[in-house]
């Protein structure tokens, strides 16, 4: 090979096997194209920081509202990733009793899930007659029957947690939390959230549906940052 070529050619091999490694261990998340961007739809922005991402016991919390680590999740019930990392962050809280919470807030990606939005408000209507833990229990039958998400299944499955089914129905048809949960998605975007699921620990930024031990492995550093 001549030499003159040898030294590009080897860089622009060495350009594509980081490029590509970049892209194998990008995070699995469903994403959408924000107002006046020119990025394709399967375009992510990585949120930077918590700022701005209030938390008070008026929050979807799991776990025990004073633990030193917060999970701070941003999430759609109609993304198929989501539904892959609930059962993870379930099993990080049932290994770290007591040190972590579980923060959920809604993040609906109108644009590609049409029942996103419709969910998360039903989810609210839950929420006002048998509070979180009516809330978690909700949202844990949504992300197991993703295929079902309906006016149907949600109306099914408050009757089977135990709600008042007229209360229910006025609420979810008077459309009563929209604006709770459109104040969510806004506090989103402010803090960078381009995709579900799009998540923090302590503030460090978590994109995506990353598995288990790298979920755990950010939890341990942050406790350890705490000592």
């Amino acid at each position: 090979m001549n030499e003159k070529l040898y030294l590009p050619i080897s860089v622009i091999i060495g350009f594509l096997i980081i490029a590509g490694a970049i892209v194998y261990t990008k995070s699995p998340q469903q994403s959408f194209q924000s107002p006046g961007s020119s990025a394709s739809t399967g375009s992510q922005t990585q949120p930077g920081s918590t700022q701005g991402t209030t938390i008070t016991e008026q929050n979807h919390i799991r776990g025990d509202f004073e633990a030193p680590v917060t999970i701070v999740e941003f999430s759609d019930y109609e993304c198929p990733f989501c539904s892959r990392f609930h059962p993870t962050v379930q099993q990080i809280l049932a290994d770290y009793s007591g040190q972590v919470r579980w923060v959920y807030k809604h993040f609906p990606l109108d644009q590609i899930h049409a029942q996103a939005r419709p969910a998360a408000e039903a989810s609210e209507c839950i929420w006002e007659q048998k509070g979180n833990d009516g809330f978690w229990q909700f949202s844990d039958g949504l992300f197991e029957n993703q295929a079902r998400l309906g006016n149907s299944f949600y109306k099914e499955l408050a009757a089977q947690i135990g709600v008042n089914a007229d209360q229910f129905n006025d609420c979810v048809s008077s459309r009563k939390y929209k604006d709770k949960v459109e104040a969510d998605y806004q506090e989103g975007i402010k803090a960078g959230i381009r995709g579900t699921p799009g998540s923090f620990v302590n503030g460090q930024s978590i994109p995506g549906a990353v598995p288990y031990s790298v979920l755990k492995a950010t939890v341990d550093q942050a406790l350890a940052d705490l000592e």
